[in-house]
């Protein structure tokens, strides 16, 4: 072979091993590792203290219409902590009364009280009630009328509940800021969370179980008011078959057309003579 073909020869082999290094290079995979996303600053684990949410813990069907009545049993369990209140519902029965209220289109707000208020309470308090007191402490805890979180401000104390009246079972609702207040007399404690609202129902989450006075301090029952006073009458009558028709207040005397009447020592002697005819 010539020089000159060596050298071409030279250059074709050279030509096609520097292709096929940068060919080979161009597939290989990289063992270059993706840099991490720079770390978020940590959230700090102070939090202030903030008046209870307007959300609902539970969210209201979309199409209530569509669904079965509400159960207010099944949305206390689905937000938990709440059990005691929820054998107490149905315990008393209240639990069905409420679903046919709603079933109904009547309209309530409910005060449920967690299971840490039950606890706050002193050993043995609900077993030492009555069938009736209990019945009627959870209907202690039900306003028989919707009301948002932003309307309590509108109502009139004492408030009505669904207890027996507003004397033995007063309730006192205030509002500060953002903050709902309630008051029993006994006991003092604000909604901490709204549990479920839609238009008919509310309920409230309260820290503190609500104890009425008719039940915890029972007030002196009212008196039913006097019957009005008797007039004394002017003058006293006397059946015509007496000889005396009359004698007035004053011991006055008065004489009949058959007899005379006479006063001694202040006692009236009333003496009659019969004439004979």
């Amino acid at each position: 072979m010539t020089k000159q073909g060596l050298i071409i020869l030279s250059f074709l082999f050279f030509y096609h091993f520097t292709t096929s290094l940068a060919q080979s290079q161009a597939h290989a995979p990289s063992h270059v590792k993706a840099e991490a996303p720079a770390a978020k600053p940590p959230i700090s684990k102070t939090q202030a203290v903030e008046p209870p949410s307007e959300v609902p813990l539970i969210q209201a069907p979309p199409h209530k219409s569509l669904v079965a009545p509400t159960n207010v049993s099944k949305i206390l369990e689905k937000a938990g902590g709440f059990s005691v209140f929820i054998r107490l519902l149905r315990s008393t029965s209240v639990s069905i009364q409420i679903e046919n209220q709603l079933n109904v289109s009547n309209s309530l707000t409910i005060f449920a009280p967690s299971n840490g208020a039950f606890s706050a309470l002193k050993p043995g308090t609900l077993n030492s009630l009555s069938t009736e007191d209990k019945v009627q402490l959870v209907q202690y805890h039900i306003l028989p009328s919707f009301v948002s979180l932003q309307n309590f401000q509108t109502l009139s104390n004492p408030v009505r509940t669904q207890a027996s009246n507003t004397y033995d079972f007063p309730l006192n609702i205030t509002v500060e800021g953002s903050w709902v207040n309630i008051s029993t007399g006994l006991v003092n404690t604000t909604i901490s969370a709204t549990v479920y609202e839609d238009n008919q129902l509310a309920i409230y989450k309260v820290d503190k179980v609500l104890l009425p006075l008719g039940i915890f301090a029972p007030r002196p029952k009212r008196l039913a008011p006097a019957p009005a006073p008797v007039k004394p009458s002017s003058s006293s009558s006397f059946s015509s078959d007496s000889p005396i028709e009359a004698l007035d207040a004053s011991n006055a005397l008065s004489v009949t057309r058959s007899g005379f009447a006479t006063t001694i020592g202040g006692f009236a002697l009333v003496a009659t003579i019969f004439m004979m005819r």
